[in-house]
């Protein structure tokens, strides 16, 4: 069983424990079952059965993205998750945007300010909530993440605001040309922030104790083997194949659900994004219990600028063989909470401190979010 104890890529103690036994064979048997199923009309079991699947295929891609990850290191080791995170959620996207165009044309908008407020509001407020509940205060070092914030934000408002505005086609949406620039910006910012969290400024995103001082790096056991992280490498391509066709299986049933909930479609993204971001939010919530709130924050900040630096620039790509405009532009709900949530999180980072207040005030702007998207 390959385990290091409280390292950034580690999963949650529950994940861990069973690390040897789940996420091996399950995404073997999620490919086995979507060979089985590929192309039929699935009874309501069946669905569940590869539902349940989907969603821990999802677990062990991020989990064995992690092991390779530990095994390559840094900075490649957080290129490899977010790019298996953002494979996993533009997979979902185009799959079911393929599967409709006609009512998926702002999917990708929906999915990625899911993500932004999810991780913003949802991941942030639970791990300064837990971490002052522990110590009364939390305590996290606002050079590097109101970086990582600003980096969120600027990401935030070029992909999802300024397409509002724009003149350039009707409605929310970009020109060829200002999609081209909105992604080749993000895939630029995400990665300058990529190199400076793991190059000259690492010390910015390293936990810090109630003075403010660094923490040292916590003794990590020795990485996996070659051996052992090229299996991890081939169980994550499994995985990742698993999620892209049980979520082309299961896609109509996710949609129809939203549909007899009488929920507008925009929900469907919130379910994704609820999926792909529940392996960061549980190993988050676990970073805050120790104390280390700072690797909290830097997994929030770091899911929402890889879910937009990453995800719209294959959205842009793939937009070229998809039918439909691509409606990438917020309404006005949306551009409140979005402005909410900047102008909060700017407030809870300066200090760098927070309490049980903070916490909660991002948690219920979490809530006003998914209770909005449910019922405009």
């Amino acid at each position: 069983m390959i385990t290091w104890p409280g390292s950034l890529y580690g999963m949650t103690a529950l994940l861990r424990s069973r690390v040897t036994d789940w996420t091996v064979a399950v995404p073997v048997l999620a490919v086995l079952v979507l060979i089985v199923t590929w192309g039929r009309n699935l009874p309501g079991p069946i669905i569940v059965v590869v539902a349940v699947l989907l969603g821990g295929a999802v677990l062990a891609a991020v989990h064995h993205a992690e092991v390779v990850a530990h095994r390559v290191g840094e900075p490649y080791g957080s290129l490899v998750l977010a790019v298996a995170v953002t494979v996993i959620e533009v997979a979902l996207i185009v799959t079911l945007m393929i599967s409709g165009p006609e009512k998926t044309q702002s999917l990708a908008r929906d999915t990625v300010f899911a993500a932004v407020m999810i991780t913003c509001n949802g991941i942030l407020g639970l791990s300064l909530l837990l971490g002052a509940l522990r110590r009364r205060v939390a305590v996290f070092n606002p050079e590097g993440t109101g970086g990582a914030l600003a980096t969120v934000i600027t990401l935030a408002t070029l992909s999802l605001v300024i397409p509002t505005f724009t003149t350039a086609r009707p409605g929310p949406e970009f020109s060829p040309a200002q999609l081209t620039f909105a992604a080749v910006a993000s895939l630029a910012l995400y990665g300058l922030f990529v190199l400076v969290q793991t190059g000259r400024h690492r010390d910015y995103f390293l936990p810090v104790d109630s003075q403010g001082r660094v923490i040292d790096a916590e003794e990590h056991a020795k990485p996996p083997t070659t051996r052992a992280a090229l299996v991890s490498l081939g169980l994550l391509l499994v995985a990742l194949v698993a999620v892209v066709g049980d979520a082309k299986t299961v896609s109509p049933t996710i949609e129809a659900g939203v549909a007899a909930a009488n929920l507008p479609h925009a929900f469907v993204g919130v379910i994704i994004a609820l999926l792909v971001l529940l392996p960061e939010t549980l190993a988050a919530a676990r970073a805050a219990r120790r104390d280390r709130v700072q690797i909290s924050l830097n997994l929030a900040l770091g899911s929402a600028m890889a879910s937009i630096g990453l995800t719209i620039p294959v959205i842009a790509i793939a937009s070229i063989w998809l039918e439909g405009p691509l409606l990438l532009g917020l309404g006005g709900t949306q551009l409140a909470l979005l402005a909410l949530t900047a102008v909060t999180a700017v407030l809870t980072v300066v200090p760098g401190r927070a309490n049980v207040l903070q916490g909660g005030v991002h948690l219920v702007l979490l809530a006003a979010f998914v209770f909005l998207a449910a019922s405009p």
